[in-house]
This record gives C-alpha cells, structure tokens and sequence, in this order.
C-alpha cells in the first residue's frame, strides 16, 4: 500500500475492515500488508513499527500436494494472530501463527515471536524470550523525562536539538 503516512494508512485499513479486528488507536507503519488479515486482530493502542511480517499460514500444504499423485491433498495450514491492549512492536518483529500478544507488552525490533507473549512483559531475539517488565521500562522512561511536555510532535526541533547534546556528552571528542 502506497500511503507514506502510518495515521492515513492505519484510518484507511480501519475504515475498510481490512483486519478481523482493528481498535482504537492503532498506528500500523509496516508498508508490506499480510496476505490474510482476517485472521488477525489488533485491540486498542496498538503500534506496529516499520517491516514487521505476520505469519498466518505457510505453504508447504502446496509442497507436499505436489509430491506426487498418490499422496494425500492437504489444506493450507493457518493460525491467527492477536495482539492486545497497549502493545509495541518494533521494527521487523516477525509474528508466526497462532500467537497472542500482551495486554502492556513489547516485542523488541528484530524478534521472531512463535508462542504467546505474556502481560506485561517484553521479549526479544530469535526465537523470542522474556527480557524484562512493561511497567519496569515504562516507569524508566518516565523517570528519564520528568518534565516532558505533553506534546513532544510540538518541540520536535528542541527535543532533536537536546538529544543530540545528550548524544555528544556521553562520548569522547
């Protein structure tokens, strides 16, 4: 889908049911849609990153027809996906069949997710384990910022500007 912006292209796949579920704030980047979206379902405050994959079937069922004339035809194999409140996924996740995300969870960029992903954690690597808490991150990002603005898209330029000083700081000229 040609829509370079994540708001419209999250409005448009909602206003279509291109999902078997779609919530309320869900901010969908990936620009590669999933071959069978109703089999997948995203609750409420979701954010999907850029190059996340989900996996809801795979095609060896083709494979295995092929074989030979005596073998058995078999169906496509398939599962659904759902990710629920308060969920991040980060940039190139992938997402196998028959996997339920969260409540309050984070998958870290890069991770394959083939089982469940408990409340209130995050995972990472391949295949994806348990790294730490929700609330545990939450509140470090918290503490990092106690006096952030209640909107950063405002302040983009003062935000980029004191980030980069805080980059600089941390490393030898």
């Amino acid at each position: 889908m040609l829509i370079p912006s994540a708001e419209k292209r999250s409005k448009l796949l909602k206003k279509h049911h291109f999902f078997a579920l779609m919530g309320e704030n869900v901010h969908f980047q990936p620009r590669k849609l999933p071959s069978d979206p109703k089999f997948i379902k995203l609750h409420n405050n979701v954010h999907i990153a850029s190059d996340v994959t989900f996996v809801t079937h795979d095609i060896t069922y083709k494979m295995f027809n092929y074989m030979s004339s005596n073998t058995p035809k078999l169906p496509p194999h398939v599962g659904c996906i759902e990710i629920l409140d308060n969920v991040f996924i980060g940039t190139g996740a992938i997402i196998m069949p028959n996997v339920r995300i969260g409540p309050n969870a984070i998958v870290a960029a890069g991770a394959v997710v083939t089982k469940d992903v408990l409340e209130n954690s995050i995972v990472a690597g391949i295949p994806a384990k348990n790294i730490g808490s929700f609330t545990d991150f939450y509140n470090k990002r918290v503490a990092e910022h106690p006096n952030s603005p209640n909107s950063i898209e405002e302040n983009r330029e003062k935000l980029a500007a004191t980030e980069w000083e805080k980059f600089y700081s941390t490393r030898s000229k």
